[in-house]
């Protein structure tokens, strides 16, 4: 999953989450959720199994008897937001001796002693594969105990439980694919906070889009640390587990989510270099409700970095994974990640990353300096010897560069009418509407009779900077000019 403060397209960093509607009295809940999209998808998780214990969500945090911050570890300054955020919830819970404040997720895992014993600021730690212990572990905390349960498991993947879903809206929805990454990844922690890479029974994941579609919403995001490696029915060396059952690789798993209607738009993210297969582009190619829009990280545009960060790619291979897809959906959105002063990187290697964007030419990017993460191969191997003001000045030269990029992929979606999903107000009008096209692009109109959660067809006229302006037609002007689905 893809983390960050630098960005063409600014991702939350953290957010308060409640129910569309809740009951009167009981236990509240508070819930927090920062970092990678994955991490909102556990939330309402975490909402479901609290909810069957008696508590309901609120959006109010004043009212709330358990406070819950679903955190990140992904990069330093990740986990320091969350600790300026639980120095400031020590001062509430002076307020109120009753309320609970826990730590969930990644950074859970990785920091439960100093976090519980040494500084004192929660009275609850738990991993993201103990979910199912929360009600044990909140009956000890209100006991007066300390609670803790950051055990890690190669099975769990909650594939039965029925999320609370938390947005406010009901328009688009989060699946949980897999659990776990595989990959370890030098400057990586995830594989030591989220454990190995396990996959859903396919079958649970079309109930869940089925179930999420009946309820009214029409677009789901399939997620997973890699979901190119999803796997079902088939272990790790290839072996097919139950002859009497199919084997589902991400290819089919996508034919079968988008199969529950036509009207439900399917996103995934995020993808893996060394695993995207020409079977993936071509089920996406064929269905017009999967869009055509792929997250493919890069990290580094020279060879000799990507062994070092074990990434299992070349700048050759990688290249021909793009090629891939211009060949086979000549018209998809590409976003990447990139990691501007890995260890040991050179001016040369500096260059390699900026050559490599001038020939992709990215929509979008998330862009970082490199930040050491303890338990990584990296700290263990390789000296950060990048200083901080020269990696500074390297991720200067690649947002600029992106940032050309960004304006010049914006404004070449510019003119088509699309079919575009309404998902809510604008941010800076609340009397135009906002949506998405197939690319991922942030479409703006003005409201007239649409509706949130409906198709509308939008006569793109105008580009911004990160979006773009439109205007209404009918469904039959659209079908009489041609339309983008």
């Amino acid at each position: 999953m893809r983390p960050g403060n630098h960005t063409i397209d600014e991702q939350r960093q953290g957010e308060a989450v409640g129910p569309r509607s809740g009951t009167e009295g009981g236990r509240k809940l508070y819930l927090e959720s920062y970092g990678c999209q994955m991490n909102f998808s556990d939330s309402e998780i975490v909402a479901s199994i609290l909810g069957e214990a008696g508590f309901t969500t609120t959006q109010q945090q004043e009212e709330a008897d358990l406070i819950l911050l679903n955190t990140c570890s992904i990069r330093d300054n990740a986990e320091q937001r969350i600790r300026h955020r639980l120095q400031h919830l020590k001062g509430g819970k002076r307020k109120n001796p009753k309320l609970k404040v826990g730590i969930l997720g990644c950074m859970a895992e990785r920091l439960r002693d100093q976090l519980l014993e040494e500084e004192k600021l929660v009275d609850l730690v738990v991993g993201p594969d103990a979910y199912r212990d929360l009600p044990r572990l909140v009956e000890e905390v209100e006991g007066g105990q300390k609670a803790v349960n950051t055990l890690l498991s190669r099975e769990e993947t909650y594939a039965e439980i029925q999320p609370v879903r938390l947005d406010d809206k009901g328009v688009t929805g989060f699946i949980s694919i897999m659990r776990g990454c595989d990959n370890m990844c030098s400057f990586c922690v995830v594989p030591f906070t989220r454990g190995r890479e396990r996959s859903r029974d396919p079958k649970s994941i079309v109930a869940e889009a089925l179930d999420l579609y009946n309820k009214g919403y029409r677009e789901v995001t399939l997620l997973g640390q890699n979901v190119d490696s999803y796997k079902w029915n088939v272990d790790a060396k290839g072996n097919v587990k139950d002859a009497d059952e199919p084997v589902v690789r991400f290819a089919q798993l996508m034919d079968l989510v988008s199969d529950v209607n036509p009207d439900l738009r399917v996103r995934f993210s995020t993808s893996h270099p060394k695993d995207m297969t020409d079977e993936v582009l071509e089920v996406m190619a064929r269905k017009d409700n999967l869009c055509k829009y792929i997250h493919l990280p890069v990290q580094s545009g020279d060879s000799g970095v990507l062994k070092r960060m074990n990434r299992g790619y070349t700048r050759e291979w990688y290249l021909n994974r793009i090629a891939a897809i211009r060949r086979i959906m000549p018209d998809c959105a590409i976003s990447t990640d990139v990691i501007s002063g890995f260890c040991g990187e050179t001016l040369e290697e500096h260059e390699a990353t900026l050559s490599l964007m001038k020939e992709v030419r990215y929509e979008m990017a998330y862009m970082f300096k490199y930040s050491e993460r303890p338990r990584t191969l990296a700290e263990r191997k390789f000296e950060d010897d990048v200083p901080e003001e020269e990696k500074g000045r390297r991720l200067a030269e690649v947002i600029d560069l992106q940032r050309v990029h960004s304006r010049e992929r914006m404004a070449a979606q510019c003119g088509p009418v699309y079919r575009i999903l309404v998902e809510g107000p604008s941010k800076k009008d609340s009397e135009e509407y906002q949506g998405r096209n197939t690319y991922n692009g942030v479409v703006v109109f003005p409201k007239g009779d649409a509706q949130i959660g409906e198709y509308v067809y939008v006569q793109t006229t105008k580009c911004m900077a990160v979006t773009l302006r439109g205007e209404l037609i009918s469904e039959q002007e659209a079908q009489e000019v041609g339309y983008i689905a």
